[in-house]
């Protein structure tokens, strides 16, 4: 009888530890990549993802990770830093670097606008059928396009991608998403990506903030599609200068997306190349509603053409218009010329948005610009749009104010050596070099 209570209690104890490891796959855990903490040990951040149930945290160590990796489940990336070791104590990155893979990237992505290839280096994708968007949150990381092999137009090389999916992405670096310099001119190269809606059903929340966006081919943040809202904050975000080879964008929002953009750096976007114009914040048949304008505050751009553009394309009317945005408190410096043509600071070619309390330094063109040259439904642009309080120094015009607008107001505004305070019309004063007639079109990722 005793040695059956035995067996019987030994069982019970192997059943008890089989339902806890069990029950232990199921629930959320943290592991490290690396073997810089006392955790489960993964030698790949693929590897990771996969092994660990959703709703788990990778801590990823310093190093260099030459990999693409793919989240299709609520996950938490963090990279863990070195401290800061320097001199002869110092090892691996103060971050880890996710890098190319040794044979290139490759396509691991389908973009929802036209089904075309994306190879991005960290996708984060919401299964289709899925009721609701994945939470991926994503820190301390670097993402480096280096060495991506791609030798085409297509795929479109992305640095991180987030599908249908939402999250925040935080203290991150993005950096050489860019293809080899006989492709600069292919719409490709973009640092961070969020997409969403275009008949998917899906929807994208995204947080991106206090991060280096640097060395792209195309655009530095990109937030898109109709089902897309994103607060885009306190990040750096640097283009290559002035080149004919691309016209660049820092922070563009496109097709319906929504959200806010505010207290970002963005510099150095120059397109040489005379037919269209680089953005700095761009804002592409996107905008907000009467009740809750997007809202773009607290910026400073500097060389860059076109600092701040909303701009309504007919050819894409049906994702969404350009209006009710709320651009303030921005620090605009230096709008280059594109070739002969001026470009304005602040470039509203739109309906019913407002401009207040900017500050606007030697500008090509006009301060401010209610631009009634792009055409929403029937009409024009240049409708129901305020523009106050601004202070603009070295321009052509202070405010141009379009032709034929209802519905606007200008007053408050202080002009320092400017040719004219306000000028009628979508053009430079007469007599002034530069400003041919017609405008130059913003040139947006995908358009």
């Amino acid at each position: 009888m005793l040695s059956f209570v035995r067996r019987q209690s030994a069982r019970s104890i192997l059943g008890a530890a089989v339902f806890f490891l069990v029950a232990q796959s199921a629930w959320a855990s943290n592991v490290v990549v690396g073997n810089c903490k006392n955790l489960v040990q993964f030698t790949t951040i693929q590897a990771a993802v996969n092994a660990s149930p959703a709703g788990s945290t990778a801590f990823i160590c310093p190093g260099t990770y030459a990999e693409q990796v793919v989240i299709t489940k609520n996950f938490t990336l963090v990279g863990v830093s070195s401290l800061g070791t320097s001199g002869a104590a110092a090892a691996g990155f103060n971050n880890p670097v996710i890098t190319s893979p040794a044979n290139g990237v490759v396509g691991n992505a389908t973009d929802l606008f036209d089904g075309s290839a994306i190879a991005a280096q960290i996708a984060v994708l919401t299964p289709s059928g899925a009721g609701s968007p994945i939470l991926v949150n994503i820190s301390n990381l670097a993402v480096n396009g280096s060495n991506n092999q791609i030798s085409a137009c297509s795929p479109n090389l992305v640095g991180i991608y987030y599908q249908n999916a939402s999250g925040t992405m935080n203290h991150l670096v993005t950096s050489f998403q860019e293809l080899s310099a006989g492709l600069f001119g292919c719409q490709s190269g973009l640092a961070i990506f969020a997409e969403s809606g275009y008949g998917s059903g899906g929807t994208s929340v995204v947080t991106i903030e206090n991060s280096s966006v640097h060395d792209y081919d195309k655009n530095g943040i990109t937030v898109d599609g109709t089902g897309t809202t994103a607060t885009i904050t306190g990040n750096y975000v640097v283009g290559i200068g002035a080149t004919g080879a691309t016209a660049q964008n820092g922070i563009q929002v496109s097709d319906g997306a929504n959200g806010s953009v505010k207290n970002n750096t963005v510099t150095d976007d120059v397109y040489t190349g005379g037919t269209y114009s680089a953005s700095g914040i761009l804002l592409y048949d996107s905008g907000g509603t009467n009740a809750q304008n997007l809202i773009v505050s607290g910026n400073t751009v500097s060389n860059t053409q076109g600092a701040v553009v909303a701009f309504s394309d007919p050819t894409y009317a049906a994702y969404g218009l350009a209006d009710y945005n709320s651009v303030s408190g921005n620090k605009i410096t230096a709008s280059p010329a594109a070739g002969s043509f001026l470009i304005d600071g602040i470039d509203l070619c739109s309906n019913n948005n407002k401009a207040t309390s900017n500050t606007i330094f030697n500008s090509s063109g006009s301060g401010v610009h209610i631009d009634s040259q792009c055409t929403e439904g029937a009409g024009t642009s240049g409708n129901g749009t305020m523009v106050n309080t601004n202070t603009i120094s070295e321009a052509c015009a202070g405010v141009l104010t379009g032709t034929g607008g209802v519905g606007n107001t200008e007053s408050g505004n202080i002009t320092y050596n400017v040719v004219q305070v306000m000028q009628a019309g979508d053009s430079c004063p007469l007599g002034l070099p530069g400003r041919p007639k017609g405008r130059l079109k913003p040139h947006a990722w995908r358009p």
